[in-house]
This record gives C-alpha cells, structure tokens and sequence, in this order.
C-alpha cells in the first residue's frame, strides 16, 4: 500500500491598515521571499490560535482574529519534493508590538506595502496565495470564525 497523502496545514495573516498590508521578508531555499505573516499549524492548536502565534513570531505584535478570509489548496514543487498546502487565511486586529521580542528566524524585516506594490512585487512571493489572499480581503471576503470548530480532543 502507498503512503497516505496528508496536506501541509499553514495559517496566514491578511492585515491591512491605512490602505497598506503587511508582509515579511523571509529567507527561504529559493532566497528572500515576502509572504503574509505564516506557517504550520501545531499540534493542539486551533488555527486562530495558530494565526496568532505565528504572527506575533514572525512581527513581533498581537494577531487577534476576526473573520476567516478564505482557505486554499495549492501544490509547491521544488525538485523532487511535491507538498500540497491547505492554507486557513485570517483577517484582524494587529496590536501594538511587544516589548522584548524579536523576528522569528528566519524573518529579515516587516513591510507595509500598498496593493500595487504587492502585485507588481509579485515574482518575490513565497507562493501565488500572498496575493490571492491580499486580492479576497480587498474583495470584502470575511467569514465568521465560528465557521471552524475545532474539537477538544
């Protein structure tokens, strides 16, 4: 029998303020790359819970989520290595930041970047979903949170 395919899980922030969306640049195998504040759900988490910390990892501030922006399906090839991510993307309040902390590794620095500078930055994205998720916010896509449940097992 074949292994079992299993998707990557990522939560991603879209955080917009004053007309500008923050990003981060980070090292990556292909080099310096923006992407949303990301990464890989932990085990226990919820993915609010996981949006939040990985956005106060990779910015140093708060991350509360409001409502679910949409959720992705989108396969990464890089030689032989094939990994399908299923991305849970969340819109919120981004508090002020915490004194102490710093980038996770990794993170080189945050940007604030109009919507025509993400688009014509487009070529630097860790993956097409920086983009798209940006594109579903400007949309007015926003789904309630408790459209997730996540048990308590």
């Amino acid at each position: 029998m074949s292994e079992r395919w299993k998707p990557s899980v990522t939560v991603a922030a879209v955080i917009e303020r004053d007309g500008r969306y923050l990003l981060v640049e980070e090292h990556t195998p292909e080099g310096l790359r923006l992407n949303n504040p990301a990464g890989h759900l932990d085990p226990g988490e919820s993915p609010a819970q996981g949006v939040a910390r990985e956005t106060l990892e990779e910015t140093t501030h708060a991350f509360t989520p409001q409502a679910l922006v949409g959720v992705y399906l989108s396969r990464f090839q890089r030689g032989a290595e094939d990994i399908t991510y299923l991305r849970f993307a969340f819109c919120g309040d981004l508090g002020p930041a915490m004194a102490g902390r710093s980038l996770d590794q990794g993170i080189v620095r945050t940007l604030w970047l109009t919507p025509d500078e993400v688009r014509a930055s487009a070529a630097r994205h860790r993956s097409p979903l920086v983009l798209r998720c940006m594109e579903d916010h400007l949309a007015g896509r926003r789904y309630p949170l408790d459209l997730l449940s996540t048990d308590a097992s």
